[in-house]
This record gives structure tokens, C-alpha cells and sequence, in this order.
């Protein structure tokens, strides 16, 4: 009996120290390994273009109205070999200016209509595969300013080469400060997903001060503030959401329709005295889907000194490659103007897509081909961008 008592104790003890090393791996290279699974990059660099458009993009302010990187555990600091932005990427593809939006909900089993606000999460589990604070596992208004702390931690360890733009003020001296030193980027927080103020009106001025300047009301389920394209009900403003642009508008935060059920869109059309923007979109008119923009949703958003963000992934273009962007972006030009049409990649939102950042003069290099003029090509890629908010971010006594 001791020694089938031996061998008992000496099998679970093996058996813990398995389950121990496992752990540890898994802790260890769990989070790069769902990383690469969810965030391909079809044609991996490097990226070879012609000289005429590598002369002009080098010549361009680069904008692009949204990405999820700070949902992963990389450091943006450091050149990637996964992922699709990082800031030497970033630096690699000459873009000035990146919005880079915090995901906090996820629904499992997500589809293109009918998710459940009550599905189970997602970004839970990620948050503790990724070891990130306890507090961040059971509250999404954790997950946004946790996310915000990591972005702020970046740019104080960049040596002023990553600064975050919170103000007009801000976007004047990053630009100036630019002109001296083109490696200079700058980023811009949002919220992807209003769900994260928690039902509570006073977490939004904490999310303001806590550095974020655009908000998407609804992601991929409706919520207390409204519905999504995504969701089940998918309906117009709730009472409590009503509230929540008000509050918004009076900050000058600026509202994302992106995801947002066309319900939502009308009803925040007729209530808001700003312009709005979408920060990553398709277009009905190239890829009819109901995640995509419709021709008198483009016209609605325009007629409010509004931007579209046309994305890079399939499901927003109906393609994979540049040519499928650059076909959603001339459509939207041609309906709604020149002034109103811009980036939005949706680069490491667990899509796929035709090129990382350091490949983006592909579009360049595709706007050429379209004989798209070279002002032309400067407003679509980041001056409009830069235009918009430097009219509707908020001064720095706001």
C-alpha cells in the first residue's frame, strides 16, 4: 500500500508539473499564436514600388482612422514580424498619423447579423491569456484605460518619435514638429464600442481624460446606447444614448459611425450639431453587405462636413488587394465628393489584409493607376484626415 501510495503521489506530482509547463507556454506563446491567426497579412513584406510613386508617397501626410493594435500584446515599439502596425511600420509606410481604437467586447460566435449582447466574451479570456491586470477581466471600462495606459507608456518611452494628439493644439506642433523630422508619428485614441462606459455618464469624462477623442457608440451588438449593424434588434438611439451624444458633443469628442445599425446613423444625424466620421467602412456600391454604407448613408454623413474611412479587409471591398480599395474609394468620391473620403483600415482588427502599413503606398501606387490627380491622391491619404481634426478636436483648455 505505501508504495501504490508512492506511485499515486508521484504521478499527480508529475502530472501538476505538466499542467505548470503547459500553463506557462501557453501564457507565454498563446497571445503571439492567436495573434497570427487572426491577424494575416496575404502578401507579406517587403514592398516593392515604382519610382514615380514611392517620389510622391514619401511626399504625403499619411491618416488612417483605425486600428485595434492595442488589444494585442506586442510592444509598438519594436518592428513586428506578425500583426499589421507597429511604429517602425509605420514609420516604414511614411504614415504621420494613426487612430488607434480600443475593442473591450467581443461576441463569440460573431456573424455579420444577430449577435447577443449576451454572448459570451471574447476579449475575456484574451485579457487573461495575455496576463493583463485582474481588473481588466470582469470590466470593459478597465479594458479601455488600460489599453490608453499602454499607448501613453509607448510614447513616453519613444523619445519623442511616438506622441499622442489630444487637442488641436497638439496636431499643430506635431506637424510642425514633423516638417523637422518626418520619423516623427503620432497617434490618436478611440473607442470602439460605447459598451465600456458601463452604463454610467460620468465614465465618459474619465475616458476623456484619459485621452481618448473619438467614440463608436456601438460594435458588434447593440447595447445600452443603441443598436448595431450587427446586432439583433438593431435599432435607433436609446434615451440613455441620447444622453451620451449630448455629453459627447459638449467635450468635442467626435462620434464614429462605424458598426452603427442604420437606425443609429439617422438618429444620431438628426441629433448632432458636429460633423461626424466613420473611421472604417465599406461601401454598398462596390461590396453590398449590411456591414457596408449605403449611397444615402455616404450623402448624409458628407452633408455634415463628415469622413468615410474605406477599409482594407475583404468583407469591406470585396477583394484583396489595393485595386478593391482603391474601387471602393473612387466610388465614394464619385457620390460624395473629394473632401469626405479617407483611410480606415481596420489594420490588426482580427481581419485579414492584402498588406501591412509598411506596404501601404500599394494604394499610392493604385491611386496612380486610377489617374487619380496628385491633390487628389494628398486629401484622400491623410489631408482630409489632418483637415477634419484639426477643425473638430477640442483645445487644450476643453
Amino acid at each position: 500500500m505505501k508504495n501504490l501510495s508512492h506511485r499515486v503521489r508521484s504521478r499527480i506530482g508529475t502530472a501538476t508539473v505538466i499542467l505548470l509547463i503547459a500553463a506557462a507556454l501557453w501564457f507565454i506563446l498563446g497571445p503571439s499564436w492567436i495573434e497570427r491567426r487572426k491577424n494575416p497579412v496575404f502578401n507579406p513584406p517587403p514592398y516593392d514600388g515604382s519610382e514615380s510613386t514611392d517620389k510622391l508617397h514619401s511626399s504625403l501626410f499619411i491618416a488612417d482612422l483605425h486600428a485595434d493594435s492595442t488589444l494585442w500584446k506586442r510592444d509598438l515599439l519594436n518592428y513586428g514580424t506578425y500583426g499589421h502596425i507597429d511604429i517602425p511600420r509605420l514609420r516604414a509606410g511614411n504614415v504621420a498619423l494613426q487612430v488607434f481604437t480600443v475593442v473591450t467586447k467581443v461576441p463569440m460566435g460573431q456573424q455579420m447579423i444577430g449577435n447577443r449582447s449576451d454572448s459570451l466574451d471574447l476579449v475575456t479570456p484574451l485579457s487573461v491569456t495575455q496576463l493583463r491586470p485582474l481588473r481588466t477581466w470582469g470590466s470593459l471600462k478597465e479594458r479601455a484605460l488600460y489599453q490608453s495606459a499602454v499607448l501613453h507608456r509607448v510614447a513616453q518611452r519613444s523619445d519623442g518619435k511616438f506622441i499622442l494628439v489630444k487637442s488641436r493644439q497638439d496636431l499643430n506642433e506635431f506637424v510642425t514638429a514633423r516638417h523637422e523630422d518626418p520619423m516623427i508619428v503620432a497617434g490618436l485614441l478611440g473607442i470602439e464600442g460605447a459598451h465600456c462606459i458601463e452604463e454610467k455618464i460620468e465614465n465618459l469624462k474619465e475616458l476623456f481624460d484619459a485621452g481618448f477623442r473619438t467614440v463608436g457608440l456601438s460594435h458588434f451588438f447593440d447595447n445600452e446606447l443603441g443598436g448595431s449593424a450587427h446586432g439583433e434588434q438593431r435599432g435607433g438611439l436609446t434615451p440613455f444614448g441620447r444622453e451620451v451624444v449630448k455629453q459627447m458633443e459638449r467635450l468635442h469628442m467626435i462620434i464614429d459611425l462605424a458598426h452603427a445599425s442604420p437606425a443609429l446613423i439617422d438618429d444620431i444625424l438628426r441629433l448632432v450639431s458636429r460633423p461626424v466620421y466613420v473611421s472604417h467602412t465599406g461601401v454598398k456600391g462596390t461590396c453590398n453587405n449590411p456591414r457596408n454604407l449605403s449611397d444615402d448613408q455616404l450623402r448624409d454623413i458628407a452633408l455634415t462636413g463628415g469622413v468615410i474611412g474605406i477599409g482594407f479587409w475583404e468583407i469591406a471591398v470585396c477583394g484583396t488587394d489595393a485595386a478593391a480599395i482603391v474601387d471602393a474609394i473612387h466610388y465614394a468620391v464619385s457620390l460624395i465628393g473629394i473632401d469626405h473620403v479617407a483611410l480606415g483600415s481596420d489594420y490588426d482588427g482580427a481581419v485579414g489584409v492584402p498588406f501591412d502599413v509598411s506596404g501601404i503606398s500599394l494604394i499610392t501606387h493604385a491611386l496612380l493607376q486610377r489617374d487619380f490627380s496628385e491633390e487628389d491622391i494628398r486629401k484622400i491619404m491623410g489631408e482630409n484626415v489632418r483637415g477634419f481634426l484639426a477643425r473638430y478636436l477640442p483645445d487644450n483648455n476643453a
